[in-house]
């Protein structure tokens, strides 16, 4: 057994060492990164608790300005958080009484660490969301300029990985920009449900002081205050695996777009081409060079919704109100965020790399993928489209079939002889707005809780 008084909620009982360790986990490590963020919630909290004259305004400017200076320690790295401290609440708290005294010990005030690691992982999260949703654009504009790049140059069109109708590479990548959209749509919607402040929820039940949510929220920049105490810690893990849904929801859109350049890069299909710094070798076939970069890219799809499977086991199955098993959902979290960010970087890398081979893809544009054509021109003639159906099918039993491969193409918004990338591309600028708009929002806010403005 072990006498440890260090820990924020010691009352001096003794602690066993294995316990210990095991209920503490990987928090030392994985709360690095919250030291940011929680320092960011501590100053905020500090200025609402001399705003309600709970804290004097003395004690406020003392403690914004040592927890400013933790901020920037923790930015350069400067900061470990040890296995006695848990946390980074607790690693901060310390380092507060350490330097101010009395003044340290009194920001805890009209507050739990169940609403401060609510709060910390909501300011982690929503800066996290942004700095995806920044990749996400990029990549979805280098999407846009593939398919610029190549609009009128034909690819078949497959269905059961079988040549259905001709298409061409500007519609194959236009696809994915639009895609991209929608996850940026959703990414928005994502950010809303983040977008309300928790702390004053205390343990879960509130708090007897006059404490002032709406202001610490305004204060984060948040748009509004999580009312309901029980729910901010009800909604631990809702938001989580939100998150981290969206995050395998984009990997459902890329993951089609890396099969795709698996198989045209093959050999036996030739349509495009990987430079050499996006392959890698065979240890014993001197010939060979694999994919490697597209087949590891293709799993971390699969592993995003492996994290989001996670979070939804870890965050399943328990009653209302706080409960430990919570603290398991940062590792699935920071994971499926590093991985999404390093996959994204990856891709967006990959898409101008991109080699096509414009002869290869025509020739595999063989006539019986303007069947359908030959039928609607037979249509607009006249015949019932089941009857040109019936005899297109059988001009090519038949080995007759010859089409007017010019006669007709698709005109309408989306289609190959219209691919509306302007319209892609509008709605592509409209997230890279609200993204821009929403975190000079943010910076603005930060500043203002460090400077006092």
């Amino acid at each position: 057994m072990n006498d440890n008084t260090s820990q924020l909620w010691s009352k001096g009982l003794p602690l066993d060492k294995a316990v210990h360790r095991f209920t503490v986990g990987d928090d030392p490590a994985l709360d690095q990164r919250l030291l940011i963020f929680d320092a960011l919630g501590s100053a905020a909290h500090a200025r609402m608790l001399a705003h309600v004259a709970l804290l004097s305004s003395d004690d406020a400017a003392e403690l914004v300005t040592q927890l400013a200076a933790i901020a920037a320690q923790a930015r350069r790295g400067e900061i470990k958080i040890r296995p006695e401290q848990e946390d980074c609440h607790t690693a901060i708290e310390t380092l507060l009484t350490q330097a101010l005294g009395d003044a340290g010990k009194r920001l805890h005030l009209g507050r739990s660490r169940n609403d401060q690691v609510a709060l910390a992982l909501r300011l982690y999260m929503r800066d996290a969301l942004l700095n995806i949703a920044a990749q996400m654009i990029e990549l979805a504009t280098a999407f846009v300029s593939f398919a610029r790049a190549h609009t009128d140059e034909i690819m078949p069109g497959y269905t059961h990985l079988r040549r259905a109708m001709p298409s061409t590479f500007g519609l194959w990548a236009a696809a994915f920009a639009a895609g991209l959209i929608e996850e940026l749509q959703a990414m928005q919607a994502a950010y809303a449900r983040l977008d309300r402040c928790p702390l004053g929820a205390a343990a879960g039940f509130g708090v007897p002081l006059p404490l002032d949510r709406e202001y610490t929220a305004k204060l984060l920049g948040f748009s509004s205050v999580q009312i309901s105490p029980v729910d901010v810690m009800n909604s631990r893990g809702r938001h989580e695996l939100a998150l981290v849904n969206e995050l395998a929801s984009i990997g459902l859109v890329m993951e089609k777009f890396l099969w795709d350049v698996a198989l045209y890069s093959m050999p036996e299909f030739g349509f495009v081409d990987l430079p050499d710094a996006f392959t890698t070798g065979s240890s014993i076939m001197p010939q060979k060079r694999n994919p490697d970069v597209v087949e590891l890219a293709r799993a971390r799809c699969r592993e995003l919704r492996g994290y989001a499977l996670a979070v939804q086991e870890l965050a399943g199955g328990l009653p209302s109100n706080y409960h430990r098993d919570l603290q398991l959902l940062k590792k699935p979290l920071f994971g499926a965020l590093d991985t999404a960010s390093e996959w994204l970087d990856v891709l967006i890398r990959l898409v101008p790399a991109l080699q096509v081979n414009a002869g290869r893809a025509a020739a595999a544009c063989t006539d019986e993928l303007y069947a359908t054509h030959e039928a609607y021109k037979l249509v607009q003639s006249g015949v019932p489209f089941r009857d040109a159906y019936q005899q297109v099918a059988q001009q090519v039993t038949d080995g007759r079939f010859k089409p007017d491969r010019a006669a007709l193409t698709a005109a309408h918004p989306g289609g190959r002889g219209n691919l509306a990338l302007d319209l892609i591309d509008a709605d592509v600028r409209q997230a890279e707005q609200w993204v821009s708009k929403t975190q000079t929002h943010l910076n603005r806010c930060e500043e203002n809780v460090w400077q006092g403005g």
